[in-house]
């Protein structure tokens, strides 16, 4: 098994983007960079998001995406997907993300990160890509890498070492937590008791199972 590493860290500016045949601002633009980058507890410095409502955040501080599922699309979409094409801030190798647990704790360089949720697709994410019907196939493929918060802030680079650190006792698979965002009761029951999740479960839970049923 080889070591798993971070390959890129990625950042973005606010930019234009038509969306929904509208004009809008987005930072889902990101390229990597060299050096070092400071992981801070609402992201990394010097990184923007546009749309705060919905990115960003404590809970949705950092955005990871495997290197080994970025290849996986290229060879069903049929053109090169550079790191930091999804808008990932870390693109890593070797690290199976999409098994990866809600609540798993990583050590991206000197920082200590936690998985919160998977990255549910929207049609800023479709506008980007230009692919049809892309949100509808990016969830259908359940590889949706995973939001993380930051537990310990620290610095990260290109080189660095991806180390788990800690699975909690549920065992919830990123790809499963997007099945239970999805409707999916027996997954959303099971992320419910997942120690460490982020906190939009408990209402994204009462959407799916019912307010009484929660």
């Amino acid at each position: 098994m080889r070591t798993a590493r971070v390959i890129a860290v990625n950042m973005g500016r606010e930019a234009d983007l038509v969306v929904g045949g509208k004009p809008a601002r987005t930072a889902i633009g990101k390229r990597p960079v060299t050096g070092r980058v400071s992981v801070r507890a609402l992201g990394l410095a010097g990184d923007e998001y546009a749309d705060k409502e919905n990115h960003g955040g404590h809970e949705q501080a950092v955005y990871a995406y495997a290197r080994e599922d970025l290849d996986w699309w290229v060879e069903r979409l049929g053109r090169e997907l550079r790191d930091g094409q999804f808008g990932e801030n870390i693109t890593t190798a070797g690290l199976d993300i999409t098994g990866a647990l809600i609540g798993e704790t990583w050590r991206l360089g000197s920082a200590m990160v936690q998985i919160t949720s998977p990255r549910i697709p929207c049609v800023t994410f479709q506008s980007w890509m230009g692919e049809p019907r892309w949100v509808r196939r990016f969830a259908a493929a359940g590889r949706p890498g995973a939001y993380l918060r930051v537990l310990e802030e620290g610095a990260v680079g290109a080189g660095d070492l991806a180390e788990v650190l800690d699975r909690p006792a549920e065992r919830v698979t990123v790809a499963e937590s997007m099945r239970a965002f999805y409707g999916d009761q027996d997954l959303m029951r099971r992320v419910l008791r997942v120690t460490g999740r982020g906190e939009k479960w408990d209402e994204i839970g009462q959407h799916v199972l019912g307010r009484a049923s929660v």
